[in-house]
């Protein structure tokens, strides 16, 4: 597995300020290459009367060093490395940290989540559940918390899991999991979005589950809060299209109550390894994950620029809005809406948000 010759000139673009990864791909989408960005990057900046820091080629080239000393590969969107599944989401993260063995991200994988504080019939069913799926070929993946993730992580060590963890890829969190997280490194693969050495924030966690529900075909909750990370999780994969399934529980026990709650949304109803393969639809052990490719719609004629600014300028406002109703709204081709939304982010005029939505900033 090598780098892209121009893995420098993709990791400044990403470490710039204020260039996230909806706008990282938008700015390749436009100038063609991360090198062709970054070159641009000054003049939209001044533009907006700001000041970008840009990432030096030095400080790039360091975290490639530190990533090759930690035995950590780097996967980077757009390249026959990066997972599939992961590449279709939005949100992609432009460049993941990966140690151990990338071959399991070849493999159908489906998430297994749940509570911290997990019942001990909770962690029985979870270890279970991945020993299950480990045998039809499933890899495991979670993300490496006390409780159910852990117990998933731990009965799937021999068939295949895969760790997502909050922080870079050497910082095991919480601490008391360091030798869980170097027996998956050495069998599984631990993957992380962080650079190297970043303790995780409380931001990091729900960027973390992003991950988890876009590597895989569908998402298991155990048990969980209403409120928790693991319906969080369960949520980011419902909007992807993924499946989403739940094991029921007492509505006695209050973890037990995110995951009756989403049943009650629609969620899938699992009780055994089987139900989860019925719900992926799995044929030799395989998920049919379809491509719904719509057919293209006739292209409006592009407007002026500035006539283009300003009829998306006068839709926004200070509540977030699906970029997809601006395009209705304004008229204007997809492509010339998100080039003024990139150029109004860059000056700092507009926010993205959550599923897709953007605001006045």
């Amino acid at each position: 597995m090598s780098l892209p010759d121009d893995a420098v000139s993709r990791l400044r673009l990403i470490r710039t300020d204020s260039i996230g990864p909806v706008t990282y791909r938008q700015l390749v989408a436009r100038f063609g290459t991360a090198e062709s960005a970054l070159h641009a990057l000054p003049d939209l900046a001044r533009r907006g009367n700001r000041q970008l820091s840009i990432c030096t080629a030095d400080a790039a080239e360091a975290e490639l060093a530190t990533a090759a000393r930690l035995g950590a590969k780097l996967l980077f969107l757009g390249t026959a490395d990066y997972p599939p599944l992961l590449a279709r989401t939005e949100t992609a993260p432009p460049v993941l940290f990966a140690h151990g063995d990338t071959a399991l991200l070849d493999r159908p994988a489906v998430a297994i989540v749940g509570a911290r504080n997990a019942s001990a019939a909770g962690v029985r069913f979870a270890r279970q559940l991945a020993i299950d799926l480990g045998d039809a070929d499933f890899v495991v993946v979670s993300g490496l918390a006390r409780g159910i993730d852990a117990a998933a992580h731990v009965a799937a060590l021999d068939r295949g899991t895969i760790a997502v963890v909050a922080g870079g890829i050497d910082v095991p969190y919480p601490p008391d999991h360091a030798e869980l997280m170097a027996k998956i490194a050495t069998t599984g693969l631990v993957v992380a979005e962080q650079p190297p050495g970043i303790e995780p924030q409380a931001r990091h966690f729900p960027r973390r589950n992003r991950i988890i529900a876009g590597l895989s075909a569908g998402t298991i909750v155990v048990e969980g809060a209403p409120k928790s990370g693991s319906l969080i999780t369960a949520r980011i994969a419902a909007e992807l299209g993924r499946e989403v399934m739940a094991v029921p529980g007492s509505p006695l026990d209050p973890r037990a109550q995110g995951c009756n709650l989403l049943i009650r949304e629609g969620a899938t109803l699992i009780q055994t390894a089987a139900d989860v393969l019925e719900a992926l639809h799995t044929i030799s052990g395989h998920p049919a994950i379809p491509l719904h490719v719509a057919e293209a719609a006739p292209t409006p004629a592009l407007i002026a620029e500035p006539d283009a600014r300003a009829a998306v300028i006068a839709l926004l406002s200070p509540t977030p809005v699906q970029v997809d109703e601006l395009v209705r709204q304004s008229g204007l081709p997809a492509a010339q809406v998100a080039t003024v939304l990139l150029d109004l982010e860059l000056e700092g005029a507009v926010v993205r948000h959550a599923g897709g939505r953007v605001a006045l900033g």
